[in-house]
């Protein structure tokens, strides 16, 4: 089971961004899944998190501007960022909570997907 992040790039501040980042493989069910970042010399932050039929949670410094959502057809979680800022400058990586078939639960990562806000 591997997660495939994508949709990264550089933006002006007040842009907009639309991460998905798809789960494939053995996959019998997925809890939670969610978006984390890490800018330079900071630690690992959660942005937003989607539980399984649950409510979603962002971080304060999102709240209003970005959106998570999942497809769970699709096996995918997205991250609609807008009104991006220079601080929200960071590496994004996707996080899921993974039931394969035979009852094999894993916390995998995506591999991070750069976002630069310009100035």
């Amino acid at each position: 089971v591997q997660l495939q992040a994508s949709g990264g790039g550089l933006v002006q501040t007040g842009g907009s961004l639309r991460l998905p980042c798809a789960a494939s493989g053995n996959i019998f069910s997925i809890n939670d899944m969610g978006w984390y970042r890490q800018a330079p010399g900071k630690q690992r932050e959660l942005v937003a998190a989607a539980p399984n039929g649950g409510t979603t949670n962002y971080a304060d410094s999102v709240k209003g501007r970005f959106t998570i959502s999942r497809d769970n057809a699709k096996n995918t979680v997205y991250l609609q960022m807008n009104s991006l800022l220079p601080e929200d400058t960071a590496v994004y990586y996707c996080n899921a909570d993974v039931v394969s078939f035979g009852y094999n639960r894993r916390i995998l990562w995506g591999q991070g997907t750069q976002v630069t806000v310009s100035s």
